[in-house]
């Protein structure tokens, strides 16, 4: 199960802050098994999974992406641009749309609040998009 823990407690709270359950959402990690010692993944890694995670993205047909840290968006995106100039804004992603934002065991490491006020607005962006989309 993806995102348990510290990370997936304040995950949870960050959904509910913009008034969504983690049963109304589908969380996945950008790799569908743990890298040794929880490091991050390698290229080969992320390619090997690619496949997989594109088949599940296609059967549920998000209207929102929200990824969370830097290898997700960059792996989700192509880019090797840093999260930190990614995030804040609205993505193209096929039909749906992504929004990049903090990891929440980043935000663990580094409890200020410019980090915090940032993946703020990032998650209340979502929101907006989510229902501006959900609309339609």
């Amino acid at each position: 199960m993806p995102f348990v823990g510290r990370a997936g407690q304040l995950l949870t709270k960050m959904l509910v802050s913009v008034n969504l359950s983690r049963d109304e959402v589908f969380i996945t990690n950008a790799v569908l098994c743990r890298p040794p010692g929880n490091r991050n993944p390698e290229v080969d890694e992320l390619a090997a999974c690619a496949p997989f995670l594109a088949d599940k993205l296609g059967v549920i047909q998000p209207k929102v992406v929200l990824a969370l840290g830097s290898v997700a968006t960059q792996s989700l995106l192509r880019t090797k641009e840093a999260i930190g100039k990614l995030r804040g804004r609205v993505h193209a992603f096929g039909d749906s749309v992504l929004i990049p934002t903090f990891h929440p065991a980043f935000l663990l490491r580094n409890p200020g609040q410019e980090y915090k006020r940032m993946a703020w607005e990032d998650l209340k962006l979502a929101r907006r998009e989510y229902d501006k989309r959900r609309t339609r």
